[in-house]
């Protein structure tokens, strides 16, 4: 009996424990179901921006293992970059990539760049072919950024300017022109400062040659770099490669551009606003830029949607300034006038292929989108293979409302068939409002059927690529080297793709050996190895070579030629520029003082026109006064005139009273009569008689 109500006491508490550990476990496992999304959310990659294309420049974004031509599009300015992502600029070709607000890559004619990672501590590129040149204004403690080669991995250590590319007999050069790059290969780990250069042809200490760069060629490879980055504020100054090592960062965009003040430096294109539009401090919205646009223009309104792999539906802007604003921060309409606002506050803004909500008309056959406005939900997701939407918060987020519904001009609306076209104004669709009643935002473009077909239909809108014969085949062919393995947890092909292998631990710790020619003479940029076989060379590789020396030799011929011609041509050019910034000031000048001249007439035509209208209201007045004041005279003259009648009747009616009484006396008896010429009496007037007083006194006379 003991034992058994001991065991009902037990078993309750028993129960009560389960319970308790069971809630734990599914609080726990909530957590972490909230907690996995989110640290996906964080290994998404970033984008990176291209700010210039010049020539033909080529994308691919065809990662998957099986596939046996890769398909080629035509790169644009604002198109994003991201990992997965090869780019390749044909001869006489280049291209600007920004991948943030301070680092930037210049990709040369014939070469291939490869993105391998990009997150907020690791930007990761593979380079193949070519050369390049990397822009490096920013780098945090323990921040990497690499690029694969060959050879090994080249990692910028500190903020510099570095040239990294391939000679004619497949030896590789990394330039260090201001900064300090460290080499990661399989011979061991060396590091090259400012002024040197490395070039590798192999893994042995003989194929490894450590020079020093002439200050000519490094002041020519400087002057050019930013007379091309910066057009329209480089002066020159670097043609001396010593003014250089001095001040290189005279042209730091974070220094120069009042835009940095309220956009993270992580975000690429902040510069370019200052160039085209203005900063205002919003009620409520702290400062928000604006953009220098007529009164009809509203955003998204001028570019084009593309499929950007693993983000989606992403906007490519036309716009020179249309990077930032498309893929970070919102839109509001302030007294009929577009802003955008920036992140307030973040100081790791999270890219967005576009912040829209679209809007589906079935009934039409039309799909519209709008702004999102700070304060409005958005549904961060990527997508796999398949296009299945994976969103980091968990689940889709519903369009409850959207602010910029209302506001006139929001809505762009094209027709299904223009859906994978460029956007023009002539071509966008109106909506009838009770159409626009019965259908709902959506903020997943790929959640909804009509949408989604649209969406997969515009992977081919772009205009096609092609490679010259057999490079795809070499590119993919091509193995490269990384220092750690790149981070793309939800991409693991990736790395299969573009055959990217990692430098194992081991040669990481080994010390790199190499020929030190940096007490020899300087050489003037990259050329082919010494002792590199001459003599074995074939005849067809002799000629070739010499070939390839003959054409470098013109190029630099040209190149001092254009150098020589350029300070003439730079300041025509200026000169030029001047002279058209005086007419337009003196343009602009012209129609202010017209507009300020018809603004003076408009003024004393007004003016004139309210005395006029001061005036007759004083005359109608000064004429109602007068008729008031006659008007009143009359009626005062007419009173007048009243009263003396009055007075007139009164007196009429009072003198008959005041004169009964005379000749009567105090007597009784008929009426005296007439009054004997002797008689005499006493009263108030009797006829002859004396009388004392009125009418009353005594009186003698014969009867």
């Amino acid at each position: 009996m003991s034992a058994r109500r001991n065991s009902i006491k037990v078993w309750p508490h028993l129960g009560i424990v389960f319970i308790a550990f069971a809630l734990l476990g599914g609080v726990a496992a909530a957590l972490w179901m909230r907690h996995e999304p989110k640290a996906e959310a964080l290994a998404l990659p970033h984008a990176a921006r291209v700010e210039r294309v010049d020539g033909e420049v080529g994308l691919s974004r065809s990662l998957s293992s099986d596939a046996t031509e890769p398909q080629w599009v035509e790169l644009t300015p604002n198109t994003p970059l991201t990992v997965g992502d090869r780019v390749y600029a044909r001869e006489d070709s280049r291209a600007s990539l920004a991948f943030t607000g301070r680092n930037f890559a210049r990709l040369e004619p014939s070469s291939s760049l490869d993105v391998l990672s990009l997150s907020d501590r690791r930007t990761q590129l593979a380079l193949r072919d070519g050369s390049a040149i990397f822009n490096i204004g920013a780098l945090q403690p323990g921040e990497l950024f690499e690029v694969a080669t060959p050879y090994g991995a080249v990692d910028f250590r500190e903020p510099g300017l570095y040239q990294m590319g391939y000679n004619d007999d497949g030896s590789a050069f990394v330039s260090v022109l201001s900064g300090l790059a460290q080499v990661v290969g399989l011979a061991g780990s060396g590091q090259i400062g400012k002024g040197e250069m490395l070039t590798l042809l192999g893994q042995t200490a003989a194929q490894l040659a450590l020079s020093r760069l002439s200050p000519d060629y490094a002041g020519g490879l400087v002057d050019d770099y930013y007379g091309y980055q910066y057009p329209d504020i480089y002066d020159g100054r670097y043609s001396d490669y010593n003014a250089y090592l001095n001040d290189p960062y005279h042209y730091d965009p974070y220094n120069r551009y009042a835009s940095y003040r309220y956009v993270p430096d992580t975000i690429p294109g902040a510069y370019d606003l200052d160039r085209y539009g203005d900063w205002q401090n919003l009620n409520g919205y702290g400062y928000a830029w604006s953009p220098r646009a007529d009164a009809a223009w509203a955003p998204y309104q001028q570019g084009q949607w593309m499929m950007d792999d693993p983000y989606g539906l992403t906007w490519v802007s036309n716009e020179p300034w249309g990077y930032a604003p498309y893929h970070y921060g919102r839109w509001v309409n302030v007294d009929q006038r577009w802003y955008w606002v920036p992140d307030g506050g973040n100081m790791q803004p999270s890219y967005s292929p576009a912040l829209v909500a679209f809007v589906p008309f079935a009934e039409s056959n039309q799909i519209g989108w709008l702004p999102l406005a700070p304060g409005d939900a958005y549904a961060p997701a990527y997508y796999d293979a398949q296009w299945q939407p994976h969103y980091t918060d968990g689940s889709p987020v519903l369009a409850e409302r959207i602010l910029n519904m209302g506001v006139p001009g929001a809505l762009t609306v094209v027709s299904v068939d223009d859906f994978n076209r460029l956007v023009e104004r002539g071509r966008l669709a109106r909506v009838r409002p009770e159409e626009l009643g019965r259908t709902r935002p959506v903020l997943d473009p790929l959640s909804h059927a009509m949408l989604r077909q649209a969406s997969l239909g515009n992977a081919i809108a772009r205009r096609g690529f092609v490679l010259p014969p057999g490079l795809a085949k070499r590119l993919d062919a091509t193995q490269v080297y990384a220092s750690a393995r790149p981070a793309t947890p939800f991409r693991d092909e990736m790395t299969r793709r573009f055959r990217v292998e990692e430098v194992p631990e081991k040669q990481k710790g080994e010390k790199l050996k190499f020929k030190d020619e940096r007490e020899a003479d300087v050489v003037h940029g990259p050329r082919m190895m010494r002792g590199g076989g001459g003599a074995e060379m074939g005849p067809e590789r002799q000629q070739r070579r010499l070939e390839k020396a003959q054409e470098r030799a013109a190029r630099r011929e040209d190149f001092v030629e254009q150098r020589q011609q350029q300070p003439q041509a730079r300041a025509e050019e200026e000169r030029a520029q001047r002279a058209e910034q005086r007419a337009q000031a003196e343009r602009v000048s012209a129609a202010r003082q017209a507009q300020k001249h018809e603004e003076r007439q408009r003024a004393a035509a007004a003016e004139q026109q309210q005395r006029a209208v001061a005036q007759q209201q004083a005359e109608a007045r000064r004429q109602a006064a007068q008729e008031a004041a006659h008007q009143r005279a009359q009626q005062a003259a007419a009173h007048r005139a009243q009263q003396q009648e009055r007075a007139r009747v009164k007196q009429s009616h009072q003198r008959p009273a005041a004169q009964a009484p005379q000749g009567h006396g105090r007597q009784q008896g008929p009426p005296a009569q007439a009054a004997k010429p002797h008689g005499q009496g006493h009263g108030g007037g009797g006829g002859g008689g004396k009388g004392n007083g009125g009418g009353g006194g005594k009186g003698k006379g014969k009867p």
